[in-house]
C-alpha cells in the first residue's frame, strides 16, 4: 500500500469523511485483491451485498464502483481484529440465513434479507437497557462501508453526485429542485 493511500484511509477512519470531507478520499485506486485478507469469493459477495444496498439505476451502482474490494481492503487495513471477526462472522451469517449462499438468492430475497438485518441492527443500536452495545451489528458495518466506498469512489462522486472539480462561487440561497443530486468536489 502506498503512503498516500494509507493517509487517505487514516483520515477516513478518524472521521474526516463524516464531517464533510469525503472528497479528501476521492480518487482512490482499487487495491489488488491479493493485498487483503478476503478471498475473491468474499469480495464478490461484498459486491453483491453492496449492489443490493446501492443498486444501479440511472446512475452506476456500488458494484460498478468496486465497493466490494474497497470494503475488503478497508476491513483488512483499518479494523481492529475484534471488529474484523465481527465482520467475517457477519458474512458467514448472511450466507447461513440465505440458505447457503447470498449470491444464489433472487434479487427480491436479497432485499428482504438485508431489510431484516437492517431492522435487527437498528434495534441493537438502540439497546435493550438504553446503553449502546459494545460492538456494532455486522450489518451496520457492511452498510456503512458500502455507502462510504461508493460515494468516495470516482464513479460515485462523479456520476451519482453533481461534480465540479473546482467549485465556483458560493451561493447560500440556491433553489433546490426535488430529485437533484447532492454535490461532490475534489
Amino acid at each position: 500500500m502506498e503512503r498516500r493511500e494509507l493517509l487517505k484511509m487514516i483520515a477516513a477512519a478518524t472521521g474526516a469523511a463524516m464531517i464533510g470531507i469525503p472528497a479528501f478520499v476521492y480518487g482512490q485506486e482499487p487495491v489488488p485483491a491479493a493485498n487483503n485478507a478476503f478471498s475473491g469469493a468474499d469480495v464478490a459477495k461484498l459486491d453483491e451485498i453492496a449492489e443490493t444496498i446501492l443498486p444501479r439505476t440511472s446512475t452506476p451502482g456500488a458494484k460498478d464502483a468496486g465497493a466490494g474490494l474497497f470494503m475488503a481492503q478497508f476491513v483488512t487495513d483499518c479494523y481492529v481484529p475484534g471488529d474484523q471477526a465481527v465482520f467475517r462472522a457477519g458474512l458467514a451469517d448472511i450466507d447461513k440465513r440465505a440458505g447457503g449462499s447470498f449470491v444464489a438468492l433472487a434479487p427480491r430475497d436479497r432485499i428482504e434479507l438485508l431489510r431484516t438485518l437492517d431492522a435487527e441492527a437498528r434495534k441493537q443500536a438502540g439497546g435493550n437497557d438504553g446503553k449502546k452495545p459494545e460492538k456494532p451489528h455486522y450489518f451496520t458495518m457492511i452498510k456503512q462501508l458500502a455507502i462510504f466506498g461508493f460515494f468516495t469512489s470516482q464513479t460515485g462522486a462523479t456520476e451519482a453526485l453533481r461534480y465540479v472539480a473546482v467549485p465556483g462561487r458560493y451561493d447560500g440561497d440556491m433553489a433546490y429542485v426535488p430529485g437533484t443530486p447532492a454535490w461532490a468536489t475534489n
